[in-house]
């Protein structure tokens, strides 16, 4: 897939999942469900879950979390490929 093929699906993603106050474990699990059914999900972090944090951060620890990889992250909100 070509870099701005790419890019053009990232932006006409909607984000499916939201990390709120109870953190990345709550959304793990369906974060990777949804990683076997699709190869982009794009994840909301709200600043319920940022505490102290960023979202470059948990959006990291959400990765290993379920062995994908962080495409993007812009703003409170990061695209995962598996």
């Amino acid at each position: 897939m070509s870099d701005s093929s790419r890019q053009s699906r990232i932006h006409d993603l909607d984000a499916t999942l939201r990390v709120g106050k109870h953190g990345i474990e709550s959304v793990a699990d369906e974060l990777d469900d949804q990683l076997e059914n699709t190869d982009l999900v794009k994840v909301k972090f709200l600043r319920s879950s940022r505490g102290g944090t960023t979202a470059e951060e948990l959006a990291e620890d959400l990765a290993e979390m379920v062995n994908a990889e962080v495409i993007q992250v812009r703003g409170h909100t990061a695209v995962f490929e598996k």
